[in-house]
C-alpha cells in the first residue's frame, strides 16, 4: 500500500487557541492561478473576503510567505490562514481540570461549550480555552461531546499518540456514565435494556429510531425521584449513535428535560440565553490507559440544576460561574 505523504508542517502559529486552516490545491483542476481556486472553494467566505486576504498577505505558503493572488496554480500545493473568528457569546461557565499529566487531559465541561471548533462556535470551545489557558498549543479532543451536554471529555497532550486514545473510543473500551433527568413514569420499568436502530440524516436535525438491525444500546435505570416531579437516571451507552441517549430516553416516554429537539424540535436558543440548560451530564469515564497501562477512573463534580432545584431551572435565570 502506498503511503501519504504527510502536510509540511503549518508556518502559522495558532491564535486564540485555534488552528489556522490548511487547504490542499487539488491534483486535477483548470484554475490558472491559486485565487481563483480559492474563491471558488471557499465561496462562502462571502464577496471581496479571499481578495482581501491575498492583498493583506494573510494567505501563505509552507516557507511562510505570503502567496500572491497572481500565483500560478501548482496541483498539491498547500496554502494556509486564519479564519475570520465569528462573533461569540463568551460561555460563561467553568470548564474544569479533573486530571492532567504528559499524556492527556481530562475537562469536565459546563453546558453550551462545544469541545472542538465547529460552525460559529470557534475560540469559544473547550480545546480553544484549554490550549490557552494550560499553554499546550498541541492539544487535541480524542472524542467529542454535545455542546448542550456537561461532563467529562478526554484530550491528549501528544500529537503522536492521540490514535491510540481515539481507538479506546472506536472499540468501545471505554466505559462511559451519564446522568439525566427528565420525568418520572412509575409504570416505567427499570432498570432496562433498550435495543433499536438510529438513523441520523445529513441536515436533519433530529435522529430517529427506524426498523432494523439495532445499531444503539443503552443501559438505563432510576438513581432517584421526588413524587411525582423530576427522577434521576443513569444512562450507560454501550454504543455511539448520534443523539442516542436522547432518543432512547424520549422513546420510553421521559425525555430529558430542556431537550430542544426531543420530542419535539423548538425555536432556536437565542445566544446569550443560558436559562435552561439540557439536564445530561458524561458523569464518569473508565478506561485503561493505552500508553501508561495505568487504571482511570474519572467522575464529574457537576449537578444537574433540574435535580437539585427544578423551580429554578424551570423558571430562574442561570447565574454565571458554575454549570
Amino acid at each position: 500500500m502506498r503511503r501519504r505523504t504527510p502536510p509540511p508542517p503549518s508556518p502559522l502559529r495558532q491564535r486564540h487557541g485555534v488552528d489556522p486552516v490548511r487547504v490542499r490545491l487539488p491534483a486535477a483542476g483548470a484554475w490558472p492561478t491559486v485565487r481563483e481556486h480559492l474563491v471558488e472553494r471557499l465561496s462562502g467566505a462571502g464577496p471581496g473576503v479571499i481578495d482581501g486576504m491575498f492583498d493583506t498577505g494573510l494567505i501563505v505558503g509552507a516557507d511562510g510567505r505570503a502567496v500572491a493572488a497572481d500565483a500560478p496554480y501548482v496541483p498539491g500545493m498547500y496554502v494556509w490562514f486564519h479564519r475570520q473568528l465569528p462573533a461569540e457569546v463568551p460561555v460563561p461557565f467553568t470548564l474544569e481540570v479533573v486530571h492532567r499529566d504528559e499524556h492527556i487531559v481530562v475537562a469536565d465541561k459546563p453546558h453550551f461549550l462545544a469541545t472542538t471548533p465547529r460552525g460559529g462556535h470557534v475560540a469559544e470551545t473547550a480545546l480553544a480555552r484549554l490550549r490557552r489557558e494550560l499553554d499546550l498549543p498541541t492539544l487535541t479532543a480524542a472524542h467529542r461531546l454535545d455542546r448542550l451536554t456537561a461532563g467529562l471529555v478526554l484530550f491528549t497532550v501528544r500529537p503522536q499518540e492521540r490514535g491510540a486514545y481515539q481507538t479506546l473510543f472506536r472499540d468501545r473500551r471505554v466505559r462511559k456514565e451519564y446522568e439525566a433527568v427528565a420525568p418520572y413514569a412509575p409504570a416505567l420499568g427499570l432498570p432496562r435494556t433498550v435495543r433499536s436502530r438510529i438513523v441520523k440524516e445529513r441536515g436533519v436535525l433530529t435522529a430517529r429510531e427506524v426498523e432494523g438491525e439495532p445499531n444503539a444500546v443503552s443501559d438505563i435505570e432510576l438513581i432517584a425521584h421526588r413524587g411525582d416531579g423530576p427522577a434521576r437516571y443513569r444512562l450507560v451507552p454501550r454504543t455511539g449513535q448520534t443523539h442516542q441517549l436522547r432518543v432512547h430516553m424520549n422513546a420510553l416516554g421521559v425525555p430529558i428535560l430542556g431537550d430542544p429537539l426531543y420530542p419535539v424540535v423548538t425555536a432556536p436558543v437565542p445566544a446569550g440565553d443560558f436559562r435552561r440548560p439540557l439536564q445530561l451530564l458524561a458523569r464518569g469515564l473508565e478506561f485503561t490507559d493505552p500508553v501508561t497501562g495505568r487504571e482511570h477512573r474519572f467522575r464529574s463534580g457537576r449537578t444537574l440544576r433540574a435535580w437539585t432545584s427544578y423551580d429554578d431551572w424551570a423558571g430562574a435565570a442561570a447565574p454565571a460561574g458554575r454549570q
